[in-house]
């Protein structure tokens, strides 16, 4: 059975840090990328950043660049999310999700497994 599983989230004050973790089980074939996404209230998902297991290429949305991170462990099946200098428009359910049989660039891959997300809320 596949899965995915995040942890991480929590509140945080604006120009702070939190690290987002998303562990994975159950992939045979291995994952090709993991993918982060964030969803906020009345807002449609979009995705954040992801990274290709097989190359480590990576893609980061514009509103993150420069102070999200993303990385991956294949021996741990992990993928973390740095992100640092949050802002409020930060705030958001994340969610990391598994694309699979795919050599695409990560963010054009459909990924079809996701785990149950993880709130992030940037705030004085």
């Amino acid at each position: 059975q596949v899965q995915l599983v995040e942890s991480g989230g929590g509140l945080v004050q604006p120009g702070g840090s939190l690290r987002l973790s998303c562990a994975a089980s159950g992939f045979t074939p291995h994952y090709s990328a993991i993918a982060w996404f964030r969803q906020a209230p009345g807002k449609e998902r979009e995705g954040v950043a992801c990274i290709s297991s097989s190359n480590g290429n990576t893609w980061y949305a514009d509103s993150v660049k420069g102070r999200f991170t993303i990385s991956g462990d294949n021996a741990e099946n992990t993928v973390t999310l740095q992100m640092n200098n949050l802002k409020p428009e930060d705030t958001a359910v994340y969610s990391c999700a598994a694309a699979g049989g795919s050599d695409n660039e990560c963010h054009l891959m459909p990924y079809a497994v996701w785990g149950q997300g993880t709130q992030v809320t940037v705030s004085s």
